[in-house]
């Protein structure tokens, strides 16, 4: 029987790259149902919420989703749909590969990190207030539990998938108490794992060796608002967030995203590239435990980019979204 899956097209670009991803992994053979449901503006426009009741519960009931990018305002308008979506579900652990693919210019070769972050608390837990006109503050909240849940998830990750090292990404020197807790719980949790070398690196200190030597680092453990910055900049060494995957893990359900944004300059132009969601979408497969229609996506994909005759404009070319897809299928 084929898994039911919901999807979530998204705003701007993401009708668009979606469809073309599903089309692919349809094309692949994978066994799915898709169940499309609606999020973000578009949705905040129409109902008044960004994250409709009826989306969580697709996503509770099918324990699995692929999501195209939802728009965030600045500074302005409703809570981010993603972060809701993150709370909501309890998808605590936010996983991100980051790793050079033949034919796509970068400035490094052979980059194979691992960003795992924490996704439910820090900064982003959203508390904030005016106190007078002119003076605002926002609350960083750090836990044991969501510390210690978080490491373990980076150490478990790196055992099953043959990872060297760990390194726990902190301000502890100036934070002493929140980023000193959190980097505490990593290093109780490193102790339950002496086959994986562990490491501490301050935030600030890890950016610079990262632009200066990305293949001194494998898996990265960072709280919630360094991960987001830190998870960006890595992605900037191997191409950008076009051709980056990403994921959102619970202990009962699964977001695979494009972590890209909207893209509304371009939406409705046929010219996004869809290699984000559809490297989220094998990383869903693998999940779903399709290794092998995983790997023949992306072998594929990785086939198209090193002909380079076929590439979304970002990646140097002049096709369409839907003959980038309609290339990948045909190697398939």
């Amino acid at each position: 029987m084929p898994t039911k899956v919901t999807l979530i097209p998204g705003d701007g670009i993401g009708p668009e790259i979606t469809a073309a991803a599903t089309r692919i992994i349809d094309a692949a053979g994978a066994p799915i149902d898709w169940e499309t449901q609606e999020a973000g503006l578009k949705v905040f426009t129409a109902q008044g919420k960004a994250v409709p009741d009826s989306l969580l519960a697709s996503i509770r009931r099918n324990h699995i989703a692929l999501k195209g990018p939802l728009t965030t305002l600045v500074g302005r308008g409703f809570a981010s749909a993603n972060v809701t979506l993150r709370k909501e579900l309890d998808l605590y652990s936010n996983l991100r590969p980051v790793r050079t693919l033949s034919g796509i210019a970068s400035r490094y070769q052979d980059v194979d990190l691992i960003i795992v972050r924490e996704n439910t608390e820090d900064l982003y837990a959203g508390i904030e207030h005016v106190v007078v006109p002119g003076v605002t503050v926002s609350i960083k909240i750090i836990t044991s539990l969501a510390s210690e849940r978080i490491a373990r998830f980076a150490f478990e990750y790196a055992t099953k998938r043959g990872r060297r090292k760990v390194t726990a990404v902190h301000k502890a020197n100036i934070m002493k108490l929140t980023d000193g807790l959190f980097l505490e719980s990593a290093r109780k949790v490193a102790a339950e794992y002496p086959q994986i070398e562990f490491e501490d690196q301050i935030v600030d200190a890890l950016c610079m060796k990262l632009v200066m030597d990305p293949h001194r680092f494998d898996v990265l453990l960072l709280s919630n608002l360094y991960g987001d910055i830190v998870s960006d900049l890595a992605a900037g060494l191997v191409g950008g967030l076009g051709v980056v995957p990403g994921a959102n893990y619970g202990d009962e359900n699964a977001v695979f995203e494009a972590v890209h944004g909207s893209a509304p300059d371009i939406a409705g132009k046929g010219i996004a590239n869809p290699l984000a969601i559809l490297f989220s979408g094998v990383m869903m497969l693998r999940h779903m435990g399709r290794d092998d229609i995983a790997d023949r996506i992306k072998d594929a994909a990785f086939t198209v980019l090193k002909k380079g005759k076929v590439r979304t404009p970002d990646l140097g070319g002049s096709a369409m979204t839907s003959q980038f897809a309609d290339a990948i299928i045909a190697e398939l």
